[in-house]
C-alpha cells in the first residue's frame, strides 16, 4: 500500500498545544494536587514548575489560573453550585478542577470568549475526565457563563 492509495487511512494533523492550552493543563494537574492532597498554593505551584514541557506554557495565565482558583475556591464553588447536581464536593476531584478553572476564566479571564473558556474545559475534560465528563462540563459551564456574562451569552444567542 502506498500513501497515496485510496484504502491507506487519512493521517491526521497534529496541531502543537498553545500556551494557553498548556497552561491550562498545568494548571488543572495543579488543582487537581491541591484538591486531593491539600497541599499549599506554593507547594503545588513550584511542584508544576518542575514538571516536563512547563517552560512550553503560559506562565503568567497558568499563574493566574492556578492561584485564582485557588484564593477565589469558596466563590467560584458557590456559582459552580447553582449549577450542578450534587454538592461540588462530591464531584470527581478532576472534573471539580476543570469546572474550578473554566468558572475561573469566565468570571476573571475578560479577553477569552466565553465559548473559548468553556470549550477549553471540554477539551480538558476530555482529554482529563471521565467518559462522558465533557458533556457535564459543557452543561455546567454553560449555564455559569449565562449568569457571569449575561451580555457576552445573550448577544451571541441574539445573532444566531
Amino acid at each position: 500500500m502506498t500513501p497515496d492509495s485510496p484504502t491507506s487511512a487519512p493521517k491526521k494533523r497534529v496541531v502543537p498545544k498553545s500556551g494557553r492550552r498548556r497552561s491550562r493543563e498545568f494548571a488543572l494537574q495543579g488543582l487537581y494536587e491541591w484538591l486531593i492532597a491539600g497541599s499549599e498554593a506554593g507547594v503545588v505551584d513550584a511542584h508544576m514548575r518542575e514538571q516536563q514541557g512547563f517552560d512550553k506554557c503560559d506562565t503568567v495565565h497558568f499563574d493566574a489560573l492556578l492561584h485564582g482558583c485557588i484564593r477565589d475556591a469558596a466563590p467560584l464553588d458557590a456559582v459552580l453550585a447553582r449549577h450542578v447536581d450534587r454538592p461540588t464536593t462530591e464531584l470527581s476531584p478532576i472534573e471539580h478542577a476543570i469546572l474550578l478553572v473554566g468558572a475561573y476564566e469566565l468570571s476573571n479571564c475578560v479577553d477569552v470568549p466565553y465559548k473559548v473558556a468553556i470549550n477549553e474545559a471540554v477539551e480538558l475534560a476530555k482529554s482529563y475526565g471521565g467518559t462522558d465528563g465533557h458533556k457535564y462540563v459543557n452543561g455546567v459551564l454553560d449555564k455559569a457563563a449565562a449568569e457571569l456574562r449575561p451580555a457576552e451569552v445573550n448577544a451571541a444567542r441574539r445573532s444566531r
